[in-house]
């Protein structure tokens, strides 16, 4: 089987194909780069724009036609409304036009099974870390069950949102890695962990109000990345402890941070634990939700156009994780 898998729950526009034994026959990309923030009328306009470039580009990397295409997988949430609909559009009229079957998927679940596929591990403490999401997870009796999670914004809209309040253009993220490397003095911050769960905005309000206070970007960058970071590492460390897992999978955008990395592999370490990040499939990508959306189909989940709405609000723990036995 062939799946092509349409992204667009915020500001990449992603197309993917893969087959069912896990080869990646292409990898499209388009990104919307705001001045400041994601504005989700503008990010919908702008997937509309790429789309069918994206398809076209996606199919000429991998040396098929549309008509090859078995599955048409696409993001049906969490997301921006205006994105979600955007891409549900594109991929019901693709699905009827050609006939193909059409599967939405939990976008939040796709980035974890790419990270399975890619890392190769069956049973990891999953640490998914983007925009909106921040959740540590394990797979018990069917569904992905949160350990522990945030109780406000993710961790990379906070780095976002502190990048858009010093000045620095979106996304944030890899900016203030970079500057954080030439940060030298730690400056003490909220540290807010709630038994399993986290709170950044605490953090980003103190981040913030240091840099008006006339204290070096460098340095809160540097202090902003090892408190949050810190907080992070120690909720998987209780999970990795309690549950005593032997795997520790880190994915979603902000597991690119190589900071973030290093931490996580040492503690992993010490417990004894083996660690992967899927090195380019953190980010949002195309080839997740058409990986899903072959997980799903071979363990005969159908689906009707009614069944196509999308979801803003769709939780990784809504899922039932029915193609593991």
């Amino acid at each position: 089987m062939i799946s092509l898998g349409i992204e667009g729950t915020a500001h990449t526009t992603g197309i993917g194909i893969i087959d069912s034994k896990g080869e990646v026959l292409a990898d499209v990309r388009s990104i919307y780069k705001p001045a400041a923030g994601i504005h989700p009328r503008e990010a919908a306009q702008f997937i509309s724009d790429h789309i069918r470039e994206a398809v076209d580009g996606a199919l000429d990397e991998s040396n098929l036609n549309i008509l090859d295409i078995d599955l048409i997988s696409f993001s049906q949430g969490p997301g921006m409304g205006p994105c979600l609909r955007t891409v549900a559009t594109a991929s019901r009229a693709l699905s009827l036009y050609y006939k193909i079957p059409i599967m939405g998927v939990n976008h939040c679940v796709a980035h974890i099974e790419i990270g399975k596929l890619m890392s190769g591990f069956s049973d990891p403490l999953i640490l998914y870390v983007s925009g909106g999401n921040t959740q540590i997870l394990k797979l018990k009796d069917s569904r992905y069950r949160i350990f522990g999670e945030t109780l406000d914004i993710g961790i990379g809209n906070m780095l976002d949102k502190f990048g858009r309040s010093v000045g620095l253009k979106h996304p944030a993220g890899p900016k203030i890695e970079e500057l954080a490397k030439k940060g030298k003095e730690y400056i003490e911050l909220p540290y807010v962990v709630k038994g399993t769960d986290l709170s950044f905005s605490g953090v980003l309000t103190a981040a913030i109000q240091k840099f008006k206070s006339d204290f070096n970007l460098e340095d809160v960058c540097f202090s902003l990345q090892e408190t949050s970071f810190s907080m992070l590492v120690e909720v998987t460390e209780r999970a990795l402890a309690h549950l005593k897992m032997k795997e520790v999978l880190l994915t979603g955008g902000v597991g690119n941070n190589k900071r973030l990395q290093d931490m996580l592999k040492l503690m992993a370490k010490e417990h004894g634990a083996k660690f992967q990040v899927p090195i380019n499939y953190c980010s949002d990508n195309g080839v997740m939700i058409a990986w899903l959306g072959i997980l799903m189909y071979n363990s005969k989940v159908r689906q009707e156009l009614k069944d196509t709405v999308i979801n803003q609000r769709f939780r990784t723990d809504d899922v039932e994780v029915v193609w593991v036995k």
